[in-house]
This record gives structure tokens, sequence and C-alpha cells, in this order.
């Protein structure tokens, strides 16, 4: 092939994808118009300084042992283009997702989250934590310098959630009625503390923590909506639930569809945008798809999580 060919084919493919982007973007935004919403609100993205985010990509290539399965990411881009795509597609308001492996970590994820969220007006600041002596104090600075949300991922940080050390910071987060969205569940992989009696240990102790729990609990769902109908301040995040790469292992029960609809007004939209192996849109589809009616996809897209930020109609801040 000549170097023109080449150019050629390249620019071809560039404009495909970029066409196939513009009608992803359409297709999201008709979405959440149809339902009457002034946009969507997305309380599972994930961003990251970018030597971390491309240790995960890393990872996540290698189909390592938390993966356990080929995982491409569909959204392998810059920071500001990630950016861009969900201002396209409507997203009004979304996270910082970030969260440590080991001691010593938080407290400077913490600090480039902040900035993060001063320099994009629609982050919700986003901050995190780990069993360590510090937690507390990066904790209570975090809260007072205006973090709205936290992550927690008991599979990658490997800890208890209700270790000593973390019970000052469940603590400070459940007196501020600051949501921590938690991995929790054992999916895809299980962990030495995943499951609902780690976390249900905390809530005993914590019972007015807003816990988010991230996945639905996949793949115990029924642990955990036994969990969320026995703790009114529990919510649920959608992220990667009923999607065709999650229901393949695991489906959710759709016997249990109906208690889905009973929690309506505690299930919150998450995607894992940029880290999912499919399009963006295919999380929508699939909330859709269920059948629970217009109401509860727009209590769930959107009216919940703008009523547990206190987001106005108008703005993310």
């Amino acid at each position: 092939m000549s170097t023109a060919e080449s150019a050629h084919e390249t620019g071809a493919h560039e404009t495909g994808v970029h066409q196939e982007d513009v009608r992803e973007a359409a297709v999201v935004r008709q979405f959440w118009q149809a339902l009457g919403l002034p946009g969507l609100i997305d309380v599972h993205t994930h961003f990251m300084p970018k030597n971390v985010l491309d240790k995960v990509w890393a990872y996540f290539d290698a189909a390592g042992p938390l993966v356990n399965r080929p995982w491409p990411i569909t959204y392998r881009e810059a920071e500001e283009q990630r950016v861009r795509r969900l201002r396209d597609f409507g997203v009004r308001a979304f996270t910082s997702m970030l969260y440590p492996h080991k001691p010593g970590m938080a407290g400077w994820l913490n600090a480039w989250a902040a900035g993060f969220a001063a320099r994009t007006p629609e982050c919700l600041h986003t901050a995190t934590f780990f069993p360590e002596p510090e937690a507390p104090g990066y904790v209570a600075r975090a809260i007072g310098d205006g973090a709205r949300v936290f992550k927690a991922h008991l599979q990658v940080g490997g800890y208890d959630p209700a270790d000593p050390l973390l019970d000052e910071v469940w603590g400070l987060l459940a007196e501020t009625g600051t949501p921590v969205v938690t991995h929790c569940g054992s999916g895809p992989v299980p962990g030495k503390f995943t499951g609902p009696g780690p976390i249900g240990a905390v809530l005993a102790r914590h019972p007015g923590l807003v816990l988010v729990v991230a996945h639905l609990g996949m793949p115990e769902y029924r642990d955990f909506l036994d969990l969320a109908e026995r703790h009114p301040a529990v919510r649920l995040d959608t992220t990667m639930a009923f999607t065709d790469f999650a229901e393949g292992d695991g489906p959710f029960p759709r016997e249990e569809l109906s208690r889905l609809r009973g929690l309506r007004d505690r299930i919150l939209l998450g995607s894992d945008f940029p880290n999912i192996p499919y399009r963006y849109v295919h999380q929508l589809e699939a909330l859709a798809g269920l059948g629970l009616g217009e109401e509860w996809l727009r209590a769930v897209c959107h009216d919940n999580a703008a009523a547990l930020f206190g987001l106005s109609a108008g703005t993310a801040g």
C-alpha cells in the first residue's frame, strides 16, 4: 500500500469513528430528552491522575486477576476528550471515582481530585480513603474542602471496611451525610472482604451512612437489595448492571425487578465510564429494556442523584 493510500485509509477510519461518536451522542441526548430531563447525572465515572489511569488500563489490558477476562477500554482517550464526550452526551454532573490500593496514596489522590473538580464544573468533587492512621484527618480535610462524594473499593484495596482504623472515617461520612460509592459486591472476582457481610457490619455500627452500593452489588444482587431495604440511607448504582457484558456471567434475577421498582427513589445511574468494554449508550438501553417505566427511568437517570447532591435544574454545582 502506498503512503497516500495508507493516509487515505487512516483518514476514512477517523471519519468513521467521528461519525459513530456523533451518532452516539445524538442517541444519548434523545434518550434523556424523551424523558423530559435536563440531562443525565452519572455517579460512577472515573477520572484519575494519568499515571494511575494508565496503570488501571494496563491491568484491564492484561486481564489481571481482579478482572480475569478480556476487557477492552472503549473510551481510551485523553482527559479533556473524555470530559468533552460526557458533555456531548449531556451528562450534567459526574464523579471522579479514584481509589488507593496501598497506604500513603489517598492523600495525594484527593489533592489531584480537588484540582480536577476545580477545573471541571460538572464534576462532583470526589475523594477517597484507605485504612491508615492518617485517614480521619485527610477525610475531614477533604470534606472541609468541599468533597461531595467518596469512593471505597474493597476489592482493589483488599481491606476490611470494619477495620478500626476506618471507624472514625465512616462516622464522619455518616455524620455529614456524605455519600460513599463502595465496590463491595464480589464481581467480577470475589475478594476477601467483598459481599454483604463486611459492609453490613459497618452499617450496623453506622446505620445512617449514605452508602451507595456500586454495580447493584453484583453478583449478590438479592443480598444487597435486602441490605437496602433494611437501611433507608443505602442506595445502589446501576454500573454495568443489565448490560450484555455483565449478564453473560451472572444475570440479574428477573423475579427481583419488582423490588428494584420498589426502591426507585434509591437507585442511581452509574456507568464506569471510560473503563467500559461497550458504548455508553448501551447502559441506558439496558435500563430502558427492563420495562420499569419512564417514571423509574427519570428517577434513576437524574432525579435521585439531583436530590442527593442538591443540584438545581440548571447547574451541576
